[in-house]
């Protein structure tokens, strides 16, 4: 959500931010109905005066035996218009807001300008990817292994759903205990078991709504299954003035999400890349203003520790200004190396999103001493994609006999398990 005071007073600097966003300047229309309400309001606390004023008077002229008929005339008139100032405003109101809610945040000076992925700007590469013969994608390996099914699946759910069974279904668990183990006890995020159903405000709060409805699944009535912890964990604010002193709050949840992949069609059929069910595990920062920056490179090296822990290959991006999801000003994303698709594919993205959440969700904190409140700064990262995860270990770690070599650092969650067979 958007500041009308910024726009009212720097109008350029809100349509720049705009272009570079690629999305069409509307400073001059929010501006127009900014100063329609705004004219409604002033009209309204005028007439309320002399209304005022006039009964005031209507006493007195009875008093002195004086015609008051005018003035209760008057009076009528200004009754029968108030309504009608009032109605405008509302509506003036609800289309400044609904205005202001559909347009993206503003990209953060440093995010380099771009319109696509193509335009994204590699900062830093960890890791050589080992050279791997004829190597295999993880549904390939899943399957071979006996332990991966998306016809079960399909024949449950339909596409975009997967099954996995022993040693698979348990390293997808050990993947997501490893991940809060070290957010929680090396980071210092708090765990959270969170809702995975929400009401309107917290999905509007974090930004899916209006803008992105036909991407979540509702319920019959009226929930919204999250899409992401970020939606519950950001929303534990919600209309909150929280101390100085308590920030920055970090919250952490593995949970499932769910993503109806509107648009998607054609894109990642096979596999689990793009699923409409996956687990995550999701971190969130809320902080002052002049701590989020600090904490969005944190949160980052939290989700790059994830992968250097279990020896995969990865580069980090930072997103060009067309590239950044609606509610972002800056975000990094995390690209792991598939051998089986000769690539790198996101894995993590950590945004922050600055006081556009806040706005939205009136989340507001206030300094020690002070009666006045601030907007707080939201960041939300994956740390990480547990499924995503699944299938880089399976690709990194395929072995020429079709197994799986386990990471040394997930054995311990794996009960000592080092490698995965078929059936295993």
């Amino acid at each position: 959500m958007h500041d009308i005071r910024s726009i009212r007073d720097n109008p350029a600097a809100f349509d720049a931010g705009m272009a570079r966003r690629g999305v069409e300047p509307l400073s001059s229309r929010i501006l127009e109905l900014d100063q329609e309400r705004r004219a409604c309001q002033t009209q309204a606390q005028e007439l309320q005066a002399r209304r005022n004023e006039a009964s005031k008077l209507i006493g007195a002229y009875k008093k002195d035996g004086k015609d008051a008929q005018p003035l209760l005339d008057e009076v009528a008139a200004i009754k029968e218009k108030m309504p009608q100032l009032e109605e405008r405003e509302k509506e003036l109101g609800a289309e400044l807001d609904r205005i202001l809610a559909s347009y993206p945040n503003i990209p953060a000076p440093e995010v380099p300008d771009g319109k696509d992925e193509h335009d994204n700007v590699e900062i830093r590469r960890i890791g050589t990817p080992t050279p791997i013969a004829n190597a295999k994608q993880h549904f390939e390996l899943g399957e071979a292994l006996g332990l991966m099914s998306f016809d079960l699946a399909a024949k449950l759910s339909g596409a975009r759903f997967t099954v996995l069974r022993g040693a698979l279904a348990r390293l997808e668990r050990a993947l997501g205990d490893f991940m809060l183990d070290i957010h929680t006890t090396e980071y210092g995020y708090e765990e959270v078991s969170p809702p995975l159903l929400v009401k309107d405000d917290a999905a509007f709060g974090t930004g899916q709504l209006p803008k992105f409805t036909e991407d979540l699944f509702q319920t019959t009535n009226g929930f919204w299954l999250i899409p992401t912890a970020e939606v519950p964990l950001t929303n534990l604010v919600n209309d909150a003035i929280l101390d100085a002193e308590e920030l920055p709050l970090r919250l952490t949840a593995r949970t499932p999400c769910f993503r109806s992949e509107a648009g998607s069609a054609g894109r990642d059929t096979r596999g689990m890349i793009r699923q409409h069910q996956f687990y995550k595990v999701e971190m969130v920062s809320i902080t002052r203003p002049d701590q989020s920056a600090a904490e969005h490179e944190r949160m980052t090296d939290a989700a790059e520790t994830v992968l250097k822990r279990l020896g995969l290959p990865f580069r980090t991006v930072t997103l060009c200004s067309g590239d950044m999801g609606f509610t972002a000003q800056k975000t990094y994303d995390i690209e792991v190396w598939l051998p089986g698709q000769g690539a790198y594919r996101e894995i993590s993205s950590c945004s922050n999103c600055g006081d556009f959440q806040a706005r939205r969700m009136k989340a507001r904190f206030r300094a020690k001493g002070e009666k006045s409140t601030q907007f707080v700064h939201t960041l939300n990262g994956s740390g990480t994609a547990v499924g995503r995860c699944l299938i880089a270990v399976l690709e990194n770690y395929q072995q020429a006999d079709g197994s799986i070599l386990i990471p040394e650092a997930l054995r311990p969650y794996m009960g000592g398990l080092e490698r995965i067979t078929a059936n295993g």
